[in-house]
């Protein structure tokens, strides 16, 4: 198959991309290894939507964080996508911090980002009762936000797929070339032959190199090597729905050694989350330690003294794409002409991912790209999340639809109704995991352990045999034989 542009992963940057190519009369297709979107970094990190004073002023962070902060409300709004606008501190305890929060400050004018002001002790004390009392200065910036990464991924696939992007799922890339452009579009001065580990095949004039922590093996298949990505493996608590309320706003400490640290915040889905830390790992070590938990632990205690961590109802780690350069890596590769790396894509990537889909198609048009805009683009997006109706209006929706009627996930109150919704949508489930990221249903303190044998039941009702039931990526099978 020849397509126009093809996106090398679907977590929410290529997705992201995705949904501003479909705008476009374009043949789109992504490319995503995984049995899923949003399986990779986008589904196990913070939630934050940063408000973007801690960028290097005039660096592509920068830019694109107050970007894409600027445009997620109204994005958010028309997809559907679970946010709340809580605003965030960073914490000074010291004069040295104190020295710190001016900088960010500062720096956060020089990037025009507005709403920021820096606190004292009592203001502090005032908005975040909870806070410790060794806190001497805040710099408190109200446009921050907490988004659902991989709800916001889903959407922007989602959409981009109703608009007439391909996505091929299991397509994990194995080689690239140059092909004579007549095999592709004759249009165009470059093509390429991307192939799976399967043999499958794929053609495409411009390619878009969005592979996260792999972003740096995959520009090595056209060119010599310019960045390495070191990955960065970040923990995390997620603690029950009980701990709401504890902090209201994302609570930050002043950064250290290029992170910016620990953190304790609600997430859109009223838990708590808190962590990360920051260590140097494999591309695809996402185990959780004593060590590191003890140690997020420790500095969480010292921002929130009274948080209970044994509310903790699942601990997680996610693999940051850090790489050798002090920036994102969005370019066309010089001796590749048409392949454009989307890559070293760290924090605050979410918050830039609103605006990455301009990004590319600035690059793509210089690279020689013709684009034309659709008469008709689908640009909204609704779901029906049950709990979060008026009691009138569940009770119309069960007389509807009675499978609305049965809880299934009794946790988060999530209906077979939204459970079935889900295994109909246009990128459909194919694990327990999966209906997770799509409907919320095992999110709660349970994590699963009362409505799973139901979801696996649902699985089943959709044409799936029970040995071929996963807990999420390929090869996480959960059933062994039947009794």
């Amino acid at each position: 198959m020849s397509y126009d542009v093809a996106i090398i992963g679907c977590g929410v940057t290529g997705a992201a991309i995705a949904f501003e190519l479909s705008k476009y009369n374009l043949k789109t297709v992504i490319l995503e290894a995984e049995n899923d979107v949003a399986s990779g970094t986008t589904k196990a990190n913070s939630g934050i939507i940063h408000a973007g004073y801690d960028p290097r002023p005039g660096s592509l962070m920068a830019i694109l964080n107050a970007l894409g902060s600027e445009y997620a409300p109204e994005l958010c709004r028309k997809l559907d996508v679970p946010v709340k606008w809580t605003g965030s501190f960073v914490c000074a305890f010291d004069k040295k911090d104190d020295v710190t929060v001016k900088e960010l400050y500062g720096r956060g004018l020089k990037n025009r980002i507005s709403q920021m002001e820096i606190l004292n002790p009592s203001q502090i004390k005032k908005l975040e009762p909870n806070l410790s009392d060794k806190i001497t200065s805040a710099l408190y910036a109200k446009t921050a936000g907490v988004v659902s990464p991989w709800e916001l991924c889903l959407a922007f696939a989602e959409t981009a797929v109703l608009n007439g992007t391909e996505l091929k799922r299991n397509f994990k890339v194995n080689s690239i070339k140059k092909i004579p452009c007549e095999q592709c579009n004759k249009e165009y001065k470059n093509a390429y032959e991307i192939t799976s580990g399967k043999g499958e095949k794929v053609n495409a004039s411009f390619v878009i190199n969005a592979a996260g922590v792999y972003a740096d093996e995959i520009h090595s298949l056209v060119a010599k090597p310019s960045y390495k990505i070191k990955p960065s493996r970040g923990q995390y608590f997620l603690l029950d729905h009980e701990a709401s309320g504890i902090v209201n706003r994302v609570i930050f400490q002043c950064p250290s050694n290029g992170t910016k640290g620990v953190l304790v915040a609600p997430t859109c889905h009223d838990n708590i989350i808190v962590g990360p830390d920051a260590e140097a790992t494999e591309k695809d070590d996402i185990a959780v330690t004593s060590q590191g938990l003890n140690y997020i632990a420790e500095l969480a205690k010292k921002s929130v003294p009274s948080i209970d961590l044994s509310l903790s109802i699942r601990n997680f780690a996610g693999v940051r794409a850090n790489s050798t350069k002090d920036d994102f890596i969005i370019r066309e590769v010089p001796e590749s002409k048409g392949f454009i790396d989307f890559a070293g894509i760290k924090s605050p990537g979410l918050s830039a991912s609103f605006a990455m889909g301009e990004a590319a198609l600035m690059l793509l048009e210089k690279a020689g790209l013709h684009i034309e805009q659709k008469k008709r683009f689908i640009d909204t997006r609704k779901k029906i999340r049950f709990k979060e109706l008026s009691e009138q209006e569940k009770k119309q929706l069960i007389k509807d639809n009675y499978t609305y009627g049965r809880v299934v996930c009794r946790c988060e109150t999530i209906t077979e109704g939204e459970i079935l919704a889900a295994l109909n949508s246009i990128i459909k489930p194919v694990s327990v995991d999966g209906i997770k990221r799509r409907c919320n249903a095992g999110m709660g303190r349970c994590q699963g352990g009362f409505c799973s044998p139901r979801v696996i039941k649902l699985l089943m009702d959709f044409g799936l045999e029970y040995d071929e039931i996963m807990q999420d990526k390929n090869g996480s099978y959960i059933i062994a034989g039947e009794l």
